[in-house]
This record gives structure tokens, sequence and C-alpha cells, in this order.
């Protein structure tokens, strides 16, 4: 087992490991750490704490030492330089006539870089621009390409719920998302109903997608056969959240009743379970306003 202390550098940023040797770290405190990019100011967000070494990248970083006075002013007038660069750049983009977006702009605590984080549709030459900003910023630049889920990460906005997104809230990692989720969930396979404002899958196809999948796998089939309290019956429709079935019986004198039963109270005959989706069953509800291009997307697995 090995002792760690967990540190984000970023608002809803990655959680990483870091060995606080013999110093007393605590939940909540600003701390100085050695990073491979150099030495960086974060925030302990977990305390100390053992896990096993698989669970660590090695070699592990050290915490250097809890944030001074100095070090804490440091970092806020980083964030206060960065605005400026983050102008700056806008103008040089214009100059260049470069087609790419700025989102946004960090400099390293020790001022060693300058990282401009920047979309795009695809290979842009920005040398000319690493140039002036060089000259300007009178330290290494980079140029970091990042994806429109990054960027919503960064941006930050509301999301169809009406809550702040997940991404720049609390997710530290994008877990992977696919339009099968969508369809096991029995959504709407609607894009403008299950994209983020990032125009992909929406991140929270995935918090309950495994119940879904242990569910489906006691649902019954709409066409199956089962054994019920009330006896032999069809099922007609089923549904995943209420773990329920209907089901048609047929009586002795001809006529027909429909009831619903718990998954938990019936078994099956004939037939099968929802199981998992196959890609034959997906069909996307594509509008007349709906870019071929966005339908793609939603087809990559996140």
């Amino acid at each position: 087992m090995v002792k760690v202390v967990g540190v984000r550098f970023k608002k809803a940023g990655k959680i990483y490991y870091f060995d606080p040797g013999n110093l007393e770290i605590k939940e909540g405190d600003s701390i100085i750490v050695e990073t491979a990019r150099g030495i960086e100011f974060g925030d302990c967000v977990i305390g100390p704490k053992e896990v096993g070494e698989q669970e660590i990248v090695a070699p592990l970083k050290s915490v250097l030492r809890r944030a001074t006075e100095e070090d804490i002013r440091l970092h806020y007038d980083n964030k206060a330089k960065e605005q400026d660069a983050f102008s700056i750049c806008l103008e040089k983009i214009a100059q260049h006539n470069l087609d790419m977006k700025l989102i946004d702009v960090e400099y390293t605590f020790d001022n060693n870089k300058v990282i401009f984080y920047f979309t795009a549709d695809g290979r842009v030459d920005f040398r000319e621009l690493v140039k002036d900003l060089a000259t300007i910023f009178k330290t290494r630049i980079e140029l970091r390409q990042i994806g429109v889920r990054d960027e919503a990460k960064m941006v930050g906005g509301l999301g169809p719920c009406g809550r702040p997104l997940c991404c720049s809230s609390f997710l530290g990692d994008f877990a992977s998302v696919s339009i099968k989720m969508a369809k096991e969930q029995n959504l709407s396979l609607n894009p403008t109903k299950i994209s983020g404002i990032c125009g992909r899958l929406m991140c929270c196809l995935n918090y309950e997608q495994k119940t879904y999948e242990g569910i489906r796998k006691k649902l019954p089939k709409v066409g199956a056969i089962i054994n019920t309290p009330r006896g032999k019956a069809e099922v007609i429709a089923n549904s995943v959240v209420k773990e329920k079935v209907r089901a048609r019986i047929s009586q002795k004198d001809g006529d027909e009743i429909v009831e619903e039963f718990s998954i938990y109270d019936v078994s099956l005959i004939s037939g099968g379970y929802e199981g998992t989706v196959s890609e034959d069953e997906i069909k996307i509800e594509i509008n007349e306003d709906v870019d071929d291009v966005v339908v793609k997307q939603l087809f990559k697995e996140n």
C-alpha cells in the first residue's frame, strides 16, 4: 500500500495522486507539487489515504509544500495574466487569418510555459502565430488542439436539463457513451434530444446504464409467453423503469384481460429477454433540420 493525496489543478479536473511525504496535508489545502511539466499549484481534494500500487502511475511525484501566501498570490496573478493573453492571442489569430477557435489559456505555475487551447475542424499551420506569441510573452508557447467535449468542459454552460454541465461541474474524466445506451434506455433517438451542447451524446446516458443492463436481462420481450400469478400470458408491453410487463391473459370464456406484473413475479415460458440491443435495432429519428454530420457523430463512441 502507498500513502497518497488526491490533487486537482482545475475545477472538475482529473484527480492525480501525489506522495505527501512527511507533510501534514489535509483535504482543502492548496499545495505545490512536482509534475511532469514542472512545478504546479493545486488543491488537495482527497486527504491522505493508502491505495494499492496498481492504482498509481509510477513514478509517484511528490508534494513539495503547502502553498504559502506568496504562492497563492502568484497563482492569482497568473490567472489575471491568462485573461490578457487570451485577448492578445485572439488578435493574432485574426491577423494571421487562421481557422481556429481559441478556448482557454493557461500559465504554468513557474511561468515557464503558456498553453493555448483551441478547436479546429482540421490541421492548422500556426507556426507564425507561435513565433509572434513567443516574441510577446518571452517564454515557451504551446498550442494544444482539443475536442468538442473538452471545449464544453472548459467553457461550461447549461445542459438540456437546465443544470450546469456535468463535465464542467464534477466529472473528472469523460466516460465512454454509445448510441446503444440510449436505445437500451428506451430514449428517443432524436439527435436533438440525446446530444449535449458539445454535439456529442450526453454523458448522463452512462450514469444508470449498468442498472438498465441488469433489468433488461430479466425483462421478457414483447411477444414472449410468460407464467404469471394469474396463469399463462403474452407480453404486449414492458417497462425497464417500472420493472414491469403488461401481459394479455386469455380467459376460459374466450375473453381477454390485460394486467401489469413485476418482472420478479413472472417466469419465461417461451420467447426471450430484452438483453442487449443489436446494431440492427438502432434507427435514428432524423428531422429535416438535422445535419448528416451530427447523426454520424452520434454513432462514434465518445
